[in-house]
């Protein structure tokens, strides 16, 4: 991404956070979070049309890679990828870059992150934006997206996690799931994550919900297909960035974030205003994300609706990476919301 500017922020703990500014320096800021198992930049199409010519005098942008990914540093202690180390983190950095309130815009475990921040600290944010994870649900632990979980689609007795099974699955046996499996052709596996949504889908249990009794992938991790690199929503550069940090870091660092579901929940009792946010928030429903779409769960939209009071709802035709697969359509559905909702 080389219109924008790398730089390596380090924390009273030690650790290093990896990130990308551009834009105005004078800008209002706006702060880009990834998930798993991502880098900055998955960013790169919000981050050129925000620093356009029309757009970037107005904005301060600043996209990082997470810990465990990228340039970011990796430790190996799983407690480093809690929500509250997080969020701390993130507060710090936002002062060490003299940032009193910017619009956060997250996906996947960015989400996650993002919404414990709020949560904890709604004097950072002048507005939030969460695509395809809506806010109360993974950053309050297994038990309560369990709790979410359509029965309809799910009946308890054949499927007691929902589709949130691989979650319990990485609980459970982290370090086959992490060696045995997503480590074992990390080149077949990024390219089947990032494929397009398949409309055919829409509708029946994710295969996340099987994994338990079936194991990742059928327990086949050598029938990963090799699909073209086109039917996906990467692009070359981008996937090259992927296979580079997944190689320099592995998928313990990503899997992390799924092993703090105790200490995560225990966190979640200490929010601000009982977890209630009073400015702007916009959701953009990745339709057809199996596990996360509240059009397949429906009982996510409503929680999330009950605690953002200035809630934009938009949906878009695509799979969980939206930012990707739909980027003229995510694009447009930030800019009208800031506009509106931020007056910006």
């Amino acid at each position: 991404m080389d219109f924008l500017t790398a730089a390596d922020l380090t924390h009273p703990n030690g650790e290093t956070t990896h990130y990308y500014e551009g834009g105005s320096k004078d800008g209002t800021p706006i702060v880009f979070i990834h998930g798993w198992p991502d880098i900055a930049h998955v960013w790169h199409h919000q981050l050129k049309h925000f620093s356009s010519a029309s757009l970037g005098s107005k904005y301060r942008l600043l996209a990082l890679d997470m810990r465990g990914y990228g340039g970011s540093s990796a430790p190996t202690n799983k407690r480093a990828y809690s929500l509250q180390v997080l969020c701390e983190e993130l507060v710090d950095f936002t002062s060490q870059l003299d940032i009193k309130q910017a619009i956060w815009v997250a996906h996947d475990w960015g989400c996650g992150v993002v919404s414990a921040l709020a949560a904890h600290h709604p004097e950072l944010f002048l507005g939030l934006a969460l695509l395809a994870v809506p806010y109360r649900t993974i950053e309050l632990g297994l038990d309560h997206v369990i709790s979410q979980v359509n029965r309809d689609l799910y009946p308890e007795e054949e499927y007691p996690y929902g589709q949130w099974e691989y979650i319990k699955t990485y609980e459970l046996y982290p370090e086959e799931s992490v060696n045995s499996y997503l480590a074992a052709d990390v080149k077949k596996l990024t390219k089947v994550l990032y494929a397009r949504h398949n409309p055919e889908m829409l509708g029946k249990p994710s295969r996340t919900s099987r994994t338990l009794r079936d194991g990742w992938f059928g327990g086949k991790p050598e029938s990963i297909p090799d699909i073209p690199l086109s039917y996906t929503s990467l692009d070359e550069p981008l996937y090259n960035a992927l296979i580079e940090s997944h190689e320099k870091h592995g998928f313990f660092p990503p899997t992390a974030y799924y092993l703090n579901n105790d200490v995560n929940a225990q966190y979640s009792k200490s929010e601000v205003n009982g977890g209630v946010l009073e400015f702007p928030v916009l959701f953009i429903d990745a339709k057809h994300d199996a596990v996360c779409s509240t059009t397949t769960t429906p009982k996510m939209g409503e929680t999330q609706q009950a605690f953002a009071k200035k809630l934009l709802y938009e949906r878009i035709e695509a799979a969980h990476w939206v930012q990707l697969e739909k980027p003229t359509e995510t694009n447009k559905a930030l800019e009208q919301w800031l506009e509106e909702a931020l007056k910006l």
